[in-house]
């Protein structure tokens, strides 16, 4: 349940778990809709809503128009080493030793350390797989034994205390990307070819090697990190975003349902996350199910920077992207089509309320890098 300004349950419920995995191998418009920001009222949005749904065509190529025009000077997101976490992307409990480590060695930085511990955990210090992989950084104790250190200095090391495991981490990626240093190509790319394939395979072939799995792993991880970086400058507009605007808006007035699919059995309803993972996969973008897993599925623009179809969320913790419970499409003007709560039907509401988390423009290639679920 969310309303505006009050705290609630979580909209939607995990109807899945991430999957731990180890490398890759499984283990158990800037301004209102067409205008200047601001410029949007409910009443227009509503009226440009009706006309939508007797005119969606003209709607949905308007907004593509208006997007674009708005995007039309923004550039690339993509940064290098160093880069800042986006606010909120680790949760408060980790964001300082993720900072720290994330700058251990030029091959690695604070984003690319997120990603990794994102996939391998979901930042769960108590993850453990069936191959025996242990703590938020997954390590096999195989692995730990030779690699493992103590990280907080206490005198001991710990798999399942993250202020050893985290440092642990950047240290072996460090240690990986040091061992082929001397290979050409992208350093932090064969450090990530090293993680997955082991090092001689890099040596090998110079360079990431021709696996198909090491491939993947190392677009996934490097696309991964643009959604726990801050942006160093404005990002893409999306090309999906007026098509998924298009599919919400037609189910404007449609009943609430927690736990709604939007499926024929539970009467076409929806909640938050299920509106916005449809409205997603409408254009071929498949979302997760769960609201604070939906905002990892891109780059993160700034309030001043949103354009239509961006998703906006929602969070009792300012710092913590994993207490997100709302999320919304953003539509321009500071307004959102949600499903709010239980009694309501899928609306348009105003974004700056107390709880306003951030937002994430999603890409296809962001959606396709989240864990794997089952």
């Amino acid at each position: 349940m969310w309303r505006p300004g009050r705290g609630g349950a979580t909209c939607g419920f995990p109807l899945f778990v991430i999957t731990p995995r180890r490398g890759s191998r499984p283990y158990t418009v800037g301004g209102g809709l067409l205008g200047d920001e601001g410029r949007l009222t409910v009443r227009k949005a509503w009226i440009l809503a009706t006309v939508a749904v007797s005119g969606g065509v003209a709607f949905m190529m308007a907004l593509v128009i208006g997007v674009y025009l708005v995007g039309g000077s923004v550039t690339s997101g993509v940064g290098g080493a160093g880069r800042a976490l986006a606010k909120g992307a680790v949760p408060a409990a980790y964001r300082t030793l993720v900072e720290k480590w994330g700058n251990l060695c030029s091959a690695i930085n604070p984003a690319l350390l997120a990603a990794q511990l994102y996939q391998e955990s979901g930042f769960n210090p108590r993850a453990q797989s069936a191959a025996a992989a242990q703590g938020i950084a997954q390590f096999i104790p195989g692995t730990w034994a030779t690699h493992g250190i103590d990280g907080d200095g206490d005198g001991d090391r710990d798999v399942w205390d993250p202020n050893d495991a985290i440092p642990s981490a950047a240290s072996y990626d460090c240690q990986l990307a040091s061992y082929v240093k001397d290979v050409p190509g992208d350093a932090t790319h064969n450090m990530l070819a090293s993680y997955n394939a082991g090092a001689y395979a890099v040596i090998r072939y110079g360079g990431v090697p021709p696996y198909k799995e090491t491939q993947n792993y190392v677009k996934t991880i490097t696309t991964l990190a643009e959604s726990f970086a801050a942006p160093v400058s404005r990002v893409d507009p999306s090309e999906q975003a007026a098509g998924a605007i298009y599919y919400a808006q037609k189910k404007l007035g449609t009943p609430y349902l927690w736990g709604g699919n939007g499926t024929a059995d539970q009467g076409g309803r929806f909640d938050c996350s299920g509106l916005s993972k449809a409205a997603y996969e409408s254009v071929g973008i498949t979302l997760p199910r769960v609201a604070n897993d939906q905002y990892n599925a891109g780059p993160h623009p700034r309030r001043s920077e949103l354009l239509p179809g961006d998703l906006v969320f929602f969070s009792t913790d300012p710092n913590n992207s994993r207490a997100i419970h709302h999320v919304g499409i953003y539509v321009g003007g500071g307004y959102m089509i949600n499903a709010p709560y239980t009694g309501a039907v899928i609306r348009f509401d105003p974004i700056d309320t107390a709880e306003y988390f951030g937002a994430t423009r999603v890409t296809e290639d962001g959606a396709k890098a989240l864990p794997t679920t089952v």
